[in-house]
């Protein structure tokens, strides 16, 4: 699979965005055959099973000029890479505890030349500042942990249609993590099968959640 495939989903992409999403297979085989940061088996399928998997947000929400995103638990920098190249007037901060994935995500995004990302060896519980639109990730723990981690750094200033919340890539089947959630959580599941074709997205979904 090559980066048409992005093309065929987005095809008001800019000729600038359709080099950085090309750009990413060579980038992270070279980086994954240093710093493991992919699954070996997975590296083959990156813009199913990363680039387009990440990509799934953009089909529920299109991030405003000037609004800030964080992405929590971001690992090789999925999702907020391709979420940064798609929308380049977005501030997407990524971080992750682990330093050796942090490194492969400033490289990554050196290389591409991206001025509206960067990331940081850094845990949600050390950030203090309600100063995110969104909160983005993928696959880190269960929606509870997601919402304590996340909702206190959220601001209240709302500039999209959708309030501000967490948009967080899971599976389809929640029901034992939403009976762990207060009463007074709102949650909205956007199955990705309806947004893209392959077998791959089946049980996999965009979870919207909103106190």
């Amino acid at each position: 699979m090559t980066a048409a495939l992005i093309d065929q989903y987005f095809p008001e992409l800019t000729e600038q965005q359709r080099a950085h999403y090309a750009a990413l297979d060579e980038l992270y085989r070279d980086w994954n055959a240093k710093i493991n940061v992919i699954s070996r088996k997975d590296i083959d399928n990156l813009y199913v099973k990363h680039v387009l998997h990440s990509l799934a947000i953009a089909k529920v929400l299109k991030f405003k000029p000037g609004a800030k995103v964080l992405d929590l638990g971001t690992g090789g920098g999925f999702p907020g890479i391709p979420l940064a190249i798609m929308f380049p007037e977005t501030d997407f901060l990524l971080i992750d505890g682990t330093a050796k994935k942090i490194r492969v995500c400033n490289e990554v995004i050196a290389a591409l030349g991206l001025t509206n990302c960067r990331a940081r060896q850094q845990r949600a519980e050390e950030l203090k500042k309600r100063e995110f639109d969104f909160v983005v990730t993928r696959a880190v723990a269960r929606m509870e942990k997601l919402a304590e981690w996340s909702m206190r750094l959220i601001t209240p200033t709302q500039r999209h249609a959708l309030p501000n919340g967490i948009l967080a890539l899971k599976g389809t089947d929640l029901t034992e993590e939403m009976a762990a959630l207060p009463k007074s959580a709102y949650l909205e599941e956007y199955p990705i099968r309806e947004m893209f074709q392959e077998e791959f997205f089946e049980e996999k979904a965009v979870i919207y959640l909103q106190y």
